[in-house]
């Protein structure tokens, strides 16, 4: 495992909690007294702000939050957005071609985000009357596809119920040609779009820069790195020690160094309590 890492990173669905969305007694304190010794604490997660908060406010602490699969940086204590790249109008509409090519009757949606992330003038989730909600989404905007592409978004929702997440990131992602990135949390038939070379990995680069964390002895930062899904990939590469829950997709358990309990049976928590 090596020495005790400046930066830890986590996913949070599939990771750091269950399907209750609920942090253990056990993950809470592990995460604390890490954080107690120095060591930065940083949710990585494909979750937007708006969905983020109701994990940080289970902490102790106020963490920074990379959302939206690395597309925006966020600050859990006070609320704003610190950073987000934007997909603009052009690229969602030629994203959405390749779609319709290539996933025909896919439902399209997008997180936008604007200056805070209570930005009531902003409707933050906007679906196509046509799209297939994954999950609940009580403050979904319903409008025409028109309407969902016609404004920047920090990433671009695509649902077909009827194939796997696996399947549909196989069909589309050869045909990209590098316009786009696009990745998936879930295997349920959905998969999200963003900016070229915006990854998770790359969200924990930016929060280290912004948390002004000191590099070591090395000139480098010790980074551990704890996920589940094919959105951890780039991240669980690039981190120093790379950290697999026992329930990850086959593609999240090549990527890392390490593997650990399931996420039900607190698995990030096992590995810290190892460098308390």
């Amino acid at each position: 495992m090596g020495a005790r890492p400046a930066v830890i990173a986590s996913d949070v669905d599939g990771t750091l909690v269950g399907p209750d969305e609920l942090l253990s007694a056990r993950t809470r304190a592990a995460l604390k007294l890490i954080t107690d010794t120095g060591t930065r604490f940083v949710l990585a997660t494909g979750r937007p702000p708006r969905a983020v908060e109701p994990i940080a406010d289970q902490l102790d602490f106020a963490p920074l939050a990379v959302c939206a699969n690395g597309a925006v940086l966020f600050d859990t204590d006070s609320g704003e957005i610190v950073a987000a790249h934007l997909l603009q109008p052009e690229l969602l509409a030629a994203i959405a071609d390749l779609v319709r090519e290539y996933l025909p009757g896919a439902g399209f949606a997008v997180e936008r985000v604007s200056t805070g992330a209570h930005d009531a003038a902003t409707p933050r989730f906007v679906a196509s009357t046509g799209y297939q909600h994954a999950w609940l989404e009580p403050d979904t905007a319903t409008v025409g596809d028109a309407e969902v592409l016609a404004l920047p978004a920090v990433k671009l929702l695509v649902r077909n119920p009827g194939l796997t997440s696996d399947v549909m990131h196989e069909r589309i992602a050869p045909h990209l040609h590098g316009i786009a990135d696009v990745t998936y949390a879930t295997n349920n038939g959905l998969i999200e779009f963003h900016v070229p070379g915006v990854t998770k990995a790359t969200g924990v680069a930016a929060a280290i820069t912004h948390l002004g964390v000191p590099a070591g002895a090395d000139g480098g930062v010790r980074v551990a790195a704890f996920g589940d899904m094919p959105n951890d990939v780039a991240m669980l590469r690039w981190a120093a020690l790379g950290v697999a829950v026992a329930n990850a997709h086959p593609l999240a358990r090549a990527a890392a160094d390490l593997g650990t309990a399931a996420n039900v049976d607190d698995g990030v928590a096992a590995v810290v309590e190892r460098w308390l």
